[in-house]
């Protein structure tokens, strides 16, 4: 079997997590994971070596190498082609300054004072990165109206791998009482499909990190949130209210 990839140690998170053309015509999106903004963060701006990288981040600088080139494509795609950014995912844990000695003088120590993290919540635990998914679900794959949805499945992911999952019965709430549901089970971070502005603005309050406007299967979505190309829509919309009248439903179209 392959060995698995290496946890990056990043010291910084981006205070930045979205970036956008002026004239917003391009719907495209971009995800830069967070090892990415690392070693751009190191390299182009501390100008640091690839080696002085690799020793910073406990990779090699093969690996550097890998990154750095995958990460500068990702800007000059967004640069060029006007395309959406945004800072999320990736396999990473964060430093906390108890690596302080070997990261030498990362400020570190510093960095974790008062984090502006990607995913919102992240709670730091013996130096571990803790976070808790919920995603809409029905039948193995993401359910495509959040108001409506029965059941959530919940993941609950260490340093950028999912150790476990559960499925949970809604047991009949809707809608703003879906966003304290998955306060309840301490969820930050949700994968859903339709979602209307009135639950948004409930799960912003929160604290819950929203990445609406997805589809397919559930656990591929989260592998995808982690590896940090999951495909979402920012600016999600369900117009549900809007048609229920005329006899559809979220499940019988694209509501995302």
């Amino acid at each position: 079997m392959p060995r698995p990839p290496k946890c990056r140690r990043i010291c910084f998170t981006p205070q930045y997590v979205s970036f956008c053309p002026e004239n917003g015509q391009n719907d495209d999106i971009i995800t830069l994971t967070l090892d990415e903004y690392e070693v751009i963060r190191l390299v182009d701006l501390e100008k640091k070596t690839h080696e002085q990288c690799s020793a910073q981040m406990d990779i090699s600088r093969t690996t550097v190498t890998e990154i750095y080139e995958s990460a500068r494509y990702k800007l000059a795609q967004c640069i060029v082609n006007g395309k959406r950014l945004i800072i999320a995912g990736g396999n990473y844990r964060i430093c906390e300054g108890r690596e302080y000695s070997r990261c030498q003088q990362c400020g570190c120590h510093m960095a974790v004072a008062d984090p502006v993290l990607p995913v919102s919540n992240l709670r730091h635990q013996k130096g571990e990165v803790i976070m808790k998914i919920a995603v809409t679900y029905e039948n193995g794959e993401v359910f495509q109206h959040f108001g409506h949805t029965e059941q959530f499945k919940l993941y609950t992911v260490e340093n950028g791998a999912v150790t476990g999952s559960e499925v949970v019965s809604t047991n009949g709430s809707g809608h703003g009482a879906l966003a304290g549901f998955l306060v309840e089970h301490n969820v930050d971070t949700l994968i859903c499909g339709g979602i209307g502005g009135g639950a948004q603005s409930a799960l912003a309050q929160a604290g819950i990190r929203l990445y609406g406007g997805v589809n397919g299967n559930a656990d591929e979505a989260v592998n995808a949130l982690l590896a940090g190309n999951l495909g979402y829509n920012p600016d999600v919309h369900c117009s549900h209210h809007d048609h229920e009248g005329e006899g559809h439903s979220c499940g019988e179209h694209s509501c995302h």
